[in-house]
């Protein structure tokens, strides 16, 4: 969206420039299209605001049924009219994984059937009232909100503007082209028959790809009807052409998206494009269907804007009519349209621009890296350890792992870092950095807390490869003393992977934050036996000075990584829906339950030989 903006920056100033110094009469409908323009620019704003809150819990929850999604993307867009807003929340979501591409595609098509609405305010009450009036008061308050602190209120302060700042455009353009009298007629330019059709639709397209917006141009062409500088079948294909060119801003706007965002921008293409292919081919019924509606609503034979707002709804409601049905086929198409692209081991798999412009969407890609993360961070880990990472995460008993520490002393830690974690770490940290300038509240906490747990995931990394070549050397060596001893810190490590394991698989919220605390407490309780155990090799004279400092060091490392991993757990697989926050005594655990729960580690510590400091022995 961002290169688009850039893209038709220059063009839209040379346009304005260019209109307003040929024809000074063009600068009032020139400014009303601006103020249009700002005021849409200041609603989308507002309601942006509440990102994360009432529009995207709804979102997520209006994608089980086609129905539900076609009645959220008209209600939404209604609210909002906005449809490019609706259209960037769904490709958000999609390129999360929060919503399917069915769902998706229904938002969009009922986000197409939800501009119609617009249509029928400003033909039905827009022309005939003054609306300068109107926006005064909107302009006023919210204004007045905007300067408040509170988010909340200054998007409220957001969207009362942006009203008023439409209702003022609107105004602006029907004075505007009052004010052209006979000066401006379009029906000078417009050939007849089919090429006229075409002729006017194109300029439908041109103006809504100008201007970003379909509801702009469909607001200019019912004020440039209302005053007659349009004839009707022209503003009928220039609200066709309307239609078709909010899906040029969509596929631009998903250049950003991943494959799934792409599908459904395409399907957002194929449905504008077949809808307004099958309006301009089935031209004569529409019009005729318009004329049966229109004396059946009682609209005058001269009210040529409702009846344009009435052809707008029927077009529409016909590509609904059209493509919901072949719903399933659609899916079938883009998927086999658009690929998923080939993953890269070493590059980030779920981030993208278009989940930046929905925090939740953020957060949801965020969290899927930074798993993605773990397991390589782990799987790399546990090679340094020197063992097999697919047999350790199959859940072999860690006195039955195949030793790999003779093949482990040539693995280069820090070339597989750089490799595989570094690129991926990297991106995670612009990401985020990036999306946090558009998040607050929870989402906000979220990103910080996904961001905290990548870099101990990193910091674990480092301490494994402080402690792999000292780990590697004495687990050979011909002092058995020291090739228990350090063969217990990396048993240590392996015991706070596992426990995380079973922690990932435990539903309940409070019983998986308690039993990773559990996991804290035998962390620190291993400390204090190789401490002890330390000491009692010491004053056995059993190791060498040196072997002590090195064990003692190396001691320091494990426990760094073993914090390190806990904490990561913690924000990544804890309460993954908000930030971590203190246990309440309300959702504590029975005795007996958490007694059960340290029962069931403790077994598992046991049948993985815990560690046991050798008995002292005599000079």
């Amino acid at each position: 969206m961002e290169l688009l903006k850039r893209m038709l920056f220059p063009v839209i100033m040379l346009l304005l420039a260019f209109s307003l110094w040929s024809s000074p009469q063009l600068q009032q409908i020139a400014a009303g299209v601006a103020i249009f323009l700002f005021g849409m620019l200041s609603l989308e704003r507002g309601f942006q605001s509440f990102s994360g809150g009432l529009i995207e819990r709804i979102l997520q929850r209006s994608t089980n049924t086609t129905a539900k999604a076609l009645a959220f993307g008209v209600a939404a867009t209604t609210l909002m009219q906005s449809s490019s807003l609706v259209s960037v929340l769904s490709i958000s979501f999609l390129s999360a994984g929060l919503i399917s591409l069915g769902a998706g595609l229904g938002i969009i098509f009922g986000a197409n059937l939800g501009t119609t609405t617009g249509a029928w305010l400003i033909a039905g009450f827009g022309l005939d009232i003054n609306l300068a009036q109107l926006a005064m008061p909107m302009l006023v308050f919210g204004v007045m909100l905007l300067f408040q602190p509170n988010q909340q209120r200054a998007g409220i302060g957001h969207i009362l503007a942006g009203m008023g700042f439409l209702f003022l455009g609107i105004d602006y353009m029907k004075d505007g082209f009052a004010t052209l009298q006979g000066s401006l007629d379009l029906s000078t330019i417009s050939p007849q028959g089919i090429s006229g059709l075409l002729l006017f639709t194109l300029f439908g397209v041109i103006a809504t790809v100008v201007m970003q917006s379909s509801h702009a141009t469909l607001v200019l062409t019912l004020t440039a009807l209302a005053a007659g500088h349009v004839q009707y079948m022209d503003a009928l294909a220039l609200a066709i052409g309307a239609n078709v060119g909010t899906t040029v801003t969509a596929v631009l706007g998903s250049l950003g998206a991943n494959a799934a965002g792409k599908r459904l921008a395409l399907g957002h293409l194929l449905f504008n494009v077949v809808t307004g292919v099958v309006a301009l081919v089935l031209m004569p019924v529409l019009l005729w269907l318009v004329e049966q509606l229109s004396t059946l609503l009682s609209i005058s034979a001269e009210n040529y804007t409702l009846k344009l707002a009435l052809f707008h709804t029927l077009f529409n409601l016909l590509g609904v009519s059209l493509m919901v049905p072949q719903l399933p086929r659609l899916q079938r198409a883009l998927l086999r349209l658009v690929p998923e692209s080939s993953s890269n081991r070493m590059q980030p798999e779920y981030l993208n621009q278009s989940a930046m412009d929905s925090p939740s969407a953020a957060v949801a890609v965020t969290r899927k890296e930074s798993v993605r993360l773990y397991a390589l961070s782990t799987d790399l880990i546990v090679q340094g350890l020197g063992w097999q990472a697919d047999e350790f995460h199959r859940g072999q008993p860690i006195a039955l792992l195949s030793d790999q520490s003779h093949s482990a002393i040539n693995i280069n830690l820090q070339q597989l870092y750089e490799q595989q974690i570094k690129g991926i770490y990297s991106a995670i940290i612009s990401f985020v950095s990036s999306a946090r300038e558009k998040a607050s509240g929870r989402q906000d906490e979220q990103l910080r807390q996904l961001r905290a747990a990548d870099h101990h995931l990193i910091e674990a990394i480092k301490g494994v490869k402080h402690l792999q070549r000292n780990l590697l050397f004495y687990i050979h060596s011909d002092n058995p003393d020291m090739a228990q001893a350090y063969h217990q810190l990396r048993q240590q490590i392996a015991e706070v992977l596992r426990a995380i394991q079973h922690v990932r698989q435990i539903d309940d919220v409070v019983e998986s934050r308690l039993a990773l605390d559990h996991q804290r407490l035998l962390a620190e309780r291993d400390r204090e036996q190789t401490d002890s155990l330390i000491e009692s090799l010491i004053r056995s004279r059993r190791i060498s000075a040196e072997m002590a400092t090195s064990l003692m060091t190396d001691k320091g490392y494990s426990q760094d990584v073993c914090h390190a991993l806990i904490q990561a757990a913690s924000y990544l697989f804890i309460d993954e829906q908000g930030p971590q926050e203190e246990t309440p005594e309300s959702l504590q655990l029975e005795h007996a339950e958490l007694s059960a729960i340290n029962r069931q580690l403790e077994q598992q510590r046991h049948d993985d030989h815990p560690i046991q400091p050798p008995p002292e022995q005599g000079l």
